[in-house]
């Protein structure tokens, strides 16, 4: 399937629903918001600029469910990782319900079977409007008891030299050696230049704003998820900003209320939730 092009005013965005439903590229004023791969010329998801979270984000701990008294196995679907990542809706074609110059609609149908137990259906929209690229997210619970659900996306914004990131929270998760969390702890953001930064976290009761400003572009990150992942390293060309709507291996938290807790949406049978990202640009 080809790249789905979208351009309106300054803006620029390459979609590939067949690899994950994922951004290809995101241009504004000609300057890449995101780290992006010209037209037609990515061939790995993991290498896109942004990707979708669902039905769960970040780690399962050890590529498995434990959800209300049974063990569902899951994939490991990441080379290395005895952990299964980022659900499954990045590892599918997406279909393509509508698609014009500034409006775009994605959706996937799972049926319960293999990597997830739970049977869903999603859609993705994309809409440039001014200055921002708003994005939303839904699921509906197509099995017939309840589901567990979480959503998120992982875009990976340009790192240029000097860029400073600053967002608040309550807490942070702390990563024991497998890369799950271990418990968590009082901290209020990040306020900072990430040129020498080396974080992989989940912050919690996080206000939904956050702000990457360097000498090219300020882009606000904006959304109704109460829980920002963000990794980088000193060698990385990016720096992933991800709005979700529960902690690292949340689901697996020992019941239901804590998973809720933790930020997990339960969904009846046909109960349906979304929630909302937006990207907005200033050239400095």
């Amino acid at each position: 399937m080809k790249s789905i092009v979208c351009q309106q005013n300054d803006w620029l965005l390459h979609l590939r629903p067949d690899l994950g439903g994922c951004i290809e590229g995101l241009w504004f004023k000609g300057q890449p918001v995101l780290r992006s791969t010209e037209l037609g010329q990515l061939h790995s998801v993991r290498q896109s600029a942004s990707y979708p979270l669902i039905p769960f984000s970040n780690r399962l701990a050890q590529a498995k469910l434990h959800w209300q008294g049974t063990s569902h196995p899951l994939v490991q679907n990441f080379p290395g990782e005895t952990h299964s990542i980022h659900g499954i809706g990045w590892l599918r074609e997406w279909n393509v319900l509508e698609a014009e110059d500034d409006f775009c609609m994605l959706s996937l149908e799972h049926d319960g079977k293999g990597a997830w137990p739970f049977a869903f259906d999603a859609s993705q929209t994309f809409r440039l409007h001014g200055n921002a690229l708003e994005m939303t997210m839904s699921i509906t619970n197509q099995s017939r008891s309840a589901a567990p659900v979480g959503l998120g996306w992982h875009p990976y914004f340009s790192k240029r030299a000097g860029a400073h990131l600053s967002f608040a929270s309550q807490t942070v998760w702390q990563m024991g050696s497998d890369n799950i969390p271990v418990g968590d702890a009082a901290h209020i953001g990040l306020v900072q230049t990430i040129d020498e930064l080396t974080v992989d976290n989940c912050f919690s009761g996080w206000n939904g704003q956050a702000s990457l400003v360097d000498t090219v572009m300020r882009c606000e990150i904006t959304s109704d998820g109460q829980h920002l992942v963000v990794f980088t390293t000193p060698e990385k060309d990016f720096v992933a900003i991800e709005p979700v709507s529960h902690a690292n291996n949340a689901m697996n938290a020992g019941n239901s209320k804590e998973s809720e807790a933790r930020g997990v949406r339960i969904l009846q049978s046909g109960q349906s939730w979304q929630i909302s990202m937006s990207i907005t640009v200033e050239t400095l």
